[in-house]
């Protein structure tokens, strides 16, 4: 090392801090080992429960005759200025093949032309229905139904945050079963039958989650989604494969333990019962979604009740995800924050006696590796670059664990690409699993390291007290996955089933 190099150290960092950052290098290399240690782990069991789901359903979902025997649901559509893609949504969700279900729109205090769009699309008219408000709520101003599609209703509300809107849409709803999707996600057809199956298979189950995709370089006519393509933009390119990480081996590894703590807000089944026993969801945090789940480990464990949330990895959800890196940080500021908020609010399940894999391994594993797991890393890189430049650390060994780290984040990246194609197959020709694999190994350069940063930053904001009231996220949208629109009133297809149907 030069002289300069040493003189450039040594004005930006003191002596002191310097010797601190080489005893902590140690600590580094645990915290590097164990984390990718315990992703390989989640891996491998992800790996053997998709195998074992898709040789037993693959085949057939569910016999003829016993799909009538499904539990009706209600699907919980909650939705602030989302004039663009909410009628598609609502359109999408129409078309699902299953034999009894409803769906509630709850426009909060939208500004655009939600409300207006749906009142044009679908035909809805104000109707005097009872408001049983088993959860407390903002207000609700009026409650809309429609002659044109009989499953379709939308409740009208003083803006309230995401999780006023649920917990609104909860208290309107009629079935025993509540699904919550978001106004700008898309479902396949029988993405509700196959989120829905562990109710059946298993009367323990309180949840169930599905599988989120992007659906950003797809195409959806009159809410059908007629073509999977990816993204030709390579930031929403990155997050697909991000997706297939959280999903596929995330979330796939820990439901078989039962230590399942997230379902994503934007596409999950729960018992509408139980969520009314625990308070509804929290509108004091941004990560209502954790919130909830770990609530409902806690209070199954408090109560000796045998439950299981489970994660289906075939019931696909299609979401738009951000374009822009302005849009893209405040949303993983946002989910950072909320992790925050739900592990510190919920630390009573940690290593309960009532707890099991949740609260021994899952609630510490996401403590540590999710909440801290930011701060060790941004920490980490800048802390090895000062050892290499001042000589602490030979250059070599920088290199080596530099390395390393992006060659164990490529492993991860292909390996939930490969299981990707191996189960499911959605991207099948050959030219986008050329282009996956490409950003399965480039999103390791710059992309996870700007994350880790935009992390690292929301949770120097929960640590300081620096947030402001939960909101709803916002993100900048274009809409160019909906190719096309019925003009004014017209009756769609399904429309006119939903018509012969309730006739």
């Amino acid at each position: 090392m030069n002289a300069a190099a040493h003189a450039v150290v040594a004005g930006l960092l003191p002596a002191a801090w310097v010797q601190v950052l080489a005893s902590m290098q140690w600590v580094f290399m645990i915290y590097f080992v164990a984390i990718n240690l315990g992703y390989l782990i989640l891996n491998y069991i992800s790996a053997i429960q998709i195998v074992r789901y898709m040789r037993e359903y693959r085949a057939s979902y569910l016999p003829p005759g016993l799909r009538e025997y499904q539990p009706p649901v209600s699907i919980v559509l909650p939705a602030h200025n989302e004039e663009k893609t909410v009628v598609a949504s609502v359109r999408s969700l129409l078309r699902t093949r299953y034999p009894e279900f409803e769906i509630v729109v709850v426009n909060d205090g939208s500004t655009d032309g939600t409300r207006e769009a749906l009142i044009e699309a679908f035909g809805l008219v104000k109707v005097p229905e009872a408001y049983r408000a088993r959860l407390q709520t903002k207000s609700v101003e009026a409650v809309y139904a429609s002659a044109r599609c009989p499953r379709v209703r939308m409740v009208d509300k003083v803006q309230g945050g995401k999780s006023d809107a649920i917990n609104a849409g909860v208290n309107c709803v009629r079935y025993p079963l509540f699904c919550v999707v978001d106004a700008d996600c898309i479902l396949q057809p029988d993405s509700i039958s196959r989120v829905v199956r562990p109710f059946l298979e298993d009367r323990r189950v309180v949840a169930s989650g599905g599988v989120l995709r992007v659906l950003n370089g797809c195409k959806v006519e009159t809410g059908m989604l007629t073509k999977v393509g990816l993204p030709n933009r390579w930031l929403p390119s990155y997050q697909v494969v991000e997706y297939l990480r959280a999903f596929l081996f995330g979330r796939m590894g820990w439901s078989p333990m039962n230590a399942l703590l997230i379902i994503s807000g934007a596409f999950g089944v729960f018992y509408k019962e139980r969520v009314i026993a625990i308070g509804g969801y929290r509108d004091d945090t941004v990560g209502e979604d954790m919130d909830l789940v770990i609530r409902l480990h806690r209070q199954m464990r408090e109560e000796k009740r045998d439950s299981r949330i489970v994660f289906v990895p075939d019931p696909v959800c299609w979401t738009e995800v951000p374009t822009d890196l302005r849009s893209l940080r405040h949303q993983r500021v946002r989910w950072q924050r909320g992790l925050a908020e739900s592990l510190w609010s919920n630390l009573g399940l940690m290593f309960n006696r009532r707890g099991g894999v949740a609260g021994w391994v899952a609630f510490p594993f996401m403590l540590v590796f999710e909440f801290f797991g930011p701060i060790i890393e941004v920490v980490g890189y800048f802390a090895m670059i000062v050892l290499a430049l001042t000589g602490l650390v030979p250059l070599y060994s920088f290199l080596i664990f530099l390395a390393a780290a992006i060659g164990l984040g490529i492993l991860l990246s292909v390996n939930a690409m490969v299981l990707e194609e191996l189960s499911f197959g959605l991207y099948a020709r050959p030219v986008q699993q050329l282009r996956m694999f490409l950003v399965a190994v480039l999103e390791n350069f710059g992309y996870r390291q700007l994350n880790s940063c935009w992390r690292f930053y929301g949770t120097l904001l929960w640590l300081f007290g620096l947030r402001k009231r939960p909101r709803w996220g916002r993100i900048k949208r274009d809409g160019s996955w909906h190719q096309g629109r019925a003009a004014g009133g017209a009756v769609l297809p399904e429309e006119a089933a939903e018509r012969s149907s309730h006739a």
